[in-house]
C-alpha cells in the first residue's frame, strides 16, 4: 500500500486533511470497487423500487378480486330473481290458479338448491339425528319419552354446510326425558 502523508502547517492551527499517496493500480482498483458499488446501490433501490411497485398492484388486484369475486353467483341470483318476478307478474295479471303459482314457486325453489349445490353449499342433516352443538343450536327442548335424549325434534331453521364448514348452525327443538 502507499505511504500516509500528513501535510501540517505548524504555523498556523487549521489541519487539512491527510494527503494519500496509491499507487496507480491501487488507485484504478479503488474507483472500479466505487463504480460497483455504485451500481450495486443502483440496483437495489431499482429492486425496491420495484418490488414496492408490484406490492402496490397486488394489492389493488386483490382488493378487485374481493370486489368482484361474487360476481357469478350474483349472476345467477339474477336470473333467479328475474323468475320470481316473471311468476309474481303472471299470479298478478291473470290471477293463476293457486296450484299453477306454487309450481312456479316450487321450481325457483329447486334452482335456487340447484345453484347452492353447485356452489358446495348443502342442508346441514338435523331432524331424528343426535345435537351436536358444531352443527345444531337448540332453542327449546320438549319433553319425549319415545325418544333418545338430545334428539333433534324438529328444525326451526335450516343449518348450511359450505364445502364441509358450517355457514350457518341449524336452530332445532331437542327433546329431554
Amino acid at each position: 500500500m502507499g505511504e500516509i502523508k500528513n501535510n501540517h502547517k505548524e504555523d498556523k492551527d487549521i489541519k487539512e486533511a491527510p494527503v494519500i499517496q496509491l499507487k496507480e493500480s491501487e488507485y484504478n482498483e479503488l474507483k472500479e470497487t466505487a463504480a460497483r458499488f455504485q451500481d450495486a446501490q443502483d440496483k437495489l433501490l431499482r429492486t425496491q423500487a420495484d418490488f414496492e411497485n408490484m406490492r402496490k398492484r397486488l394489492d389493488r388486484e386483490k382488493q378487485d378480486f374481493l370486489k368482484y369475486a361474487n360476481e357469478g353467483l350474483i349472476l345467477e341470483l339474477l336470473n333467479v330473481l328475474d323468475d320470481l318476478e316473471r311468476v309474481i307478474s303472471l299470479a298478478e295479471e291473470k290471477q293463476e290458479e293457486l296450484d299453477a303459482f306454487l309450481k312456479g314457486v316450487e321450481m325457483i325453489l329447486a334452482h335456487i338448491y340447484e345453484l347452492l349445490k353447485t356452489h358446495g353449499v348443502k342442508p346441514v342433516e338435523a331432524e331424528g339425528k343426535i345435537f351436536d352443538p358444531h352443527y345444531h343450536e337448540a332453542l327449546m327442548q320438549v319433553e319425549n319419552k319415545d325418544l333418545p335424549e338430545n334428539t333433534i325434534v324438529e328444525v326451526l331453521q335450516k343449518g348450511y354446510l359450505m364445502y364441509e364448514r358450517v355457514i350457518r348452525t341449524a336452530k332445532v327443538k331437542v327433546s329431554k326425558k
